[in-house]
């Protein structure tokens, strides 16, 4: 068993020397071809990204990150181009070939057509002096000492450093375009994300009569109570001007009445847990799930704009949200 956890772990570190040396060698071509990818957006153009084999499905994957993050990319084989499907291509859409060893001739094929449509084309290689990287307008190089393979043959840290490599001009794109949460929302409406970085505290809050709010000097067992009428396990308590002093679990009872059952009786603003964890009912969604992961909580408390009392946000309801 430990010769195979040794190969394994033989082939982790040959790829992480491979993206340490891609990460070591960026220069002045990644910043040059970020200026350009930022300019072909910005003027209405997309990426087109286009490779074949393993490069091509990395390929894809990188168009699908951009795409994701406000930068419109599509991915073209480069066989089907040259049967019509060059026909996607704009004057103002820059190209992006990906092949590690440059000289893939499905690929290069199709370079001088795109060209002809006015498109530039950025070369992303290995072998900056490749037939491919020639051809090209641009070149983005991205050599690796060597393959994950024991042969050198299949492309195993050259992929990698290639995914590695188009995550990074994503996040630069995203990052000089300004691309906020509320964007990447927008652009992710169907899943957990999207509603995470769109929905705020107040869409998903118990409010009204779905919360207990309570006074401070309230007995315990009132307290109890008025939590199972609202069917939330927390009281928030506030003052006569809803402002916030604590919160009472039902995890609280029970450390309490472990201890002592006579903390029916007292008073809940003996025993409350004050400066508890809050948000305001415009924050993101994502916000709240920070807060729960970070403090290790069930429930958080959602105060308005003047820092009133609004509601209470359970995290039992977070997965019926499709929010967890």
């Amino acid at each position: 068993m430990s010769r195979i956890l040794d190969c394994a772990r033989h082939v982790f570190d040959v790829e992480i020397e491979g993206l340490q040396q891609l990460r070591n060698g960026l220069d002045e071509s990644f910043e040059t071809v970020a200026g350009i990818c930022l300019e072909t957006v910005a003027s209405g153009g997309k990426l087109i990204l286009t490779g074949i084999g393993k490069s091509g499905y990395i390929a894809k994957k990188i168009g699908a990150t951009l795409s994701s993050v406000g930068s419109p990319a599509v991915f073209l084989h480069p066989v089907e181009a040259l049967h019509g499907d060059l026909g996607i291509m704009q004057k103002h859409d820059l190209m992006l070939a990906v092949s590690y060893s440059g000289e893939t001739e499905e690929l290069t094929g199709v370079i001088v057509p795109a060209k002809r449509l006015g498109v530039k084309v950025v070369a992303i290689t290995g072998n900056g002096q490749s037939s491919l990287a020639k051809m090209c307008d641009y070149t983005l190089p991205m050599p690796i000492p060597r393959e994950a393979c024991p042969f050198n043959l299949a492309p195993t840290t050259s992929t990698t450093a290639l995914l590695a490599l188009g995550d990074a001009l994503a996040m630069v794109l995203l990052q000089e375009q300004g691309f906020t949460k509320e964007n990447y929302g927008r652009l992710h409406p169907g899943g957990a994300i999207g509603r995470a970085v769109t929905m705020r505290a107040v869409d998903v809050m118990r409010g009204g009569d779905r919360s207990a709010v309570v006074s401070p000097d309230m007995s315990v067992e009132d307290v109890l109570l008025a939590m199972t009428e609202a069917r939330c396990g927390a009281a928030i308590v506030a003052d006569q001007d809803r402002r916030l002093l604590g919160i009472f679990t039902d995890g609280d009872f029970r450390r309490w009445a472990k201890r002592d059952i006579g903390v029916l009786s007292r008073c809940i603003g003996e025993v409350m847990t004050k400066n508890p964890a809050f948000v305001h009912t415009q924050d993101l969604a994502v916000e709240v799930l920070k807060v729960v992961e970070d403090r290790h909580i069930n429930g958080v408390i959602v105060l308005n704009e003047e820092d009133r009392v609004a509601g209470l946000i359970d995290v039992q309801d977070l997965p019926g949200l499709k929010l967890m």
